[in-house]
């Protein structure tokens, strides 16, 4: 049996690889928006990293991976974090739900994903036979 790379590699050396791969995808372009956006409602500022489009879209094709069906709540609550409130104690905050829309969307239309919909299950969206070689193929 051949072994997975998504389990074998760590996950940020796996995740920067997937970036690099989805960058030469044209579905996968980074909006004007994005770079004026935060990340989440507790974060101060707009990410400054190089790639963070891509990077966040390989995280969240890996997350889909691992978990089969994923929905935007779900992910929100994934890449959320705590706010600093002052004095106060810190208040866990989700992520935003337009940056992962977006790139779900995104993936549709490169036809990595689907969305599911099954009576009795999760709803959210899954990978396709596609998108699961692709995955796959990263070493």
């Amino acid at each position: 049996m051949e072994r997975n790379p998504i389990y074998e590699i760590p996950a940020n050396e796996y995740n920067k690889k997937l970036a690099e791969t989805l960058k030469k995808i044209p579905e996968f372009q980074q909006p004007e928006w994005s770079l004026f956006v935060k990340s989440g409602v507790a974060k101060k500022r707009p990410s400054q990293e190089e790639d963070f489009w891509h990077k966040r879209a390989a995280s969240i094709l890996r997350q889909i991976y691992i978990h089969k069906t994923v929905g935007v709540n779900r992910l929100k609550t994934r890449y959320g974090s705590r706010q600093n409130r002052g004095m106060r104690p810190e208040k866990f905050k989700r992520g935003s739900g337009k940056m992962i829309r977006t790139i779900l969307q995104q993936a549709e239309k490169a036809g990595l994903l689907e969305k599911y919909n099954e009576p009795k299950h999760r709803a959210g969206r899954s990978l396709t036979k596609k998108g699961k070689d692709l995955l796959e193929g990263i070493k």
